[in-house]
């Protein structure tokens, strides 16, 4: 659900027609998806042609199709794909056939501009078929090579770093073709610059419907402690599962783990290993009214990921009146400022993430409600709106400036 539209900078302008390159989308379920359904239902709501490039997940519906997403119709061109090797959701296609359908699309669909979501495949063939054809181009990164390397396993561990550099290497050249490139925060951004030639980019939110959530201010029943988001390598959440294993048990503390993923049957063995069947929950995948019960009932948010480019599970749990206790990692310290609305721990430390859930669930009544204030405070900066501008402007060619240069603090996604 999008928020209700307001009076926006550029309305009263004609219409625009986007194209979205993805790399992923709908049904996978991550950062990255959830962001572009969010972005494209609210320009859709403001009266823009969405289109969306983004794979077959199922190779059956191909082509060009119209799907609902957060409530609005748009436009999907969905292409023919492979699965990744060892990878939870990244879909290839082979080269030649990326640039014939970025042709016949784009040929097709005639955008204005094309705002591609990664450099991979999809974004890849855009960029080169829409320089040609001198469209405009707005680039937003929310992956890191590091990252999808991880479930490389057919590159040798002595070849990774080299792996890496290539990868970067890539994405400096199809961000280079951008007019301008964003990225979720300032950190992300200074990231893309460091690994890059790319320069300039611009830190835009993923941004969240604050509305869409009920931030409760009333104390919680039990010590419940929450995870949202992909169960995956990098978010680290074995470290969770063992810092919940040493907390004093005088606490009373559970954990409901909220998501799916590849690691999900060797969470729940850790789980058992530890005795711990009775104290924690691993829901699997849910819809969004079972997400946002989950966050009524939780007393912390934690968030042990190590490579988040913003997180947008975080900004969910702070618009659900949440502390959060999240790893002092990537863009994670620009929505959680220790000790105001939550607390950092050391990454990968266990003892220290215990040591800090611990904090939380032993404040006073005040305390507690002084950093759920806070959090609603954080998070509203992060408004959903906000993003939708920046992007029309960006879209029009008109001039952004970062907000981090104006010294807001908007800043806060990855997937």
């Amino acid at each position: 659900m999008t928020s209700a539209v307001r009076r926006s900078p550029q309305e009263g302008k004609p219409r625009l027609r986007i194209l979205i390159g993805a790399d992923t989308f709908w049904p996978q379920i991550n950062g990255a998806a959830t962001f572009i359904a969010r972005l494209a239902a609210g320009l859709a709501e403001r009266g823009h042609d969405v289109h969306i490039v983004a794979p077959s997940y199922s190779n059956e519906k191909l082509g060009q199709m119209v799907e609902e997403h957060e409530g609005q119709k748009m436009t999907l061109h969905r292409v023919y794909s492979w699965k990744w090797p060892g990878h939870p959701w990244l879909r290839f296609m082979l080269p030649w056939r990326v640039m014939h359908n970025s042709r016949i699309i784009l040929d097709r669909v005639k955008p204005d501009v094309i705002h591609f979501q990664s450099h991979i495949v999809i974004g890849r063939g855009m960029t080169l078929e829409g320089s040609k054809r001198g469209i405009r181009l707005v680039g937003t990164n929310h992956f890191m090579p590091e990252n999808l390397l991880d479930h490389a396993f057919i590159i040798p561990r002595f070849l990774r770093k080299k792996a890496v550099r290539m990868g970067w290497a890539a994405a400096g050249r199809s961000f280079g073709r951008a007019g301008r490139v964003t990225t979720p925060t300032r950190r992300a951004a200074d990231y893309l610059e460091e690994n890059t030639l790319v320069r300039d980019v611009i830190s835009v939110s993923c941004g969240i419907n604050a509305d869409g959530y009920n931030g409760n201010l009333e104390p919680k029943p039990e010590n419940l402690i929450v995870f949202l988001g992909r169960l995956s390598d990098e978010k680290q959440i074995d470290r969770l599962i063992r810092a919940v294993a040493i907390l004093d048990p005088a606490l009373d503390a559970k954990l409901e783990i909220v998501g799916g993923g590849e690691l999900e049957g060797k969470l729940r063995a850790l789980v058992t290993s530890l005795g711990l069947d009775d104290r924690v929950t691993l829901t699997g995948f849910v819809d969004q009214d079972q997400l946002r019960d989950a966050l009524q009932r939780g007393s912390v948010f934690a968030m042990p990921s190590v490579a988040e480019l913003q997180s947008i599970s975080t900004m969910e749990a702070m618009a659900s009146g949440l502390p959060v206790v999240a790893a002092n990692a990537m863009a994670l310290p620009h929505l959680v400022h220790d000790g105001e609305n939550g607390f950092l721990f050391e990454p990968g430390n266990v003892e220290d993430l215990a040591e800090k859930l611990t904090r939380v669930l032993t404040m006073s009544a005040d305390e507690v409600l002084a950093f759920k204030k806070e959090s609603l405070a954080i998070v509203a900066a992060h408004d959903i709106q906000r993003t939708l501008d920046t992007f029309e402007s960006l879209y029009r060619g008109d001039e952004v400036t970062d907000p981090a240069a104006l010294g807001k603090n908007t800043e806060g996604a990855s997937f």
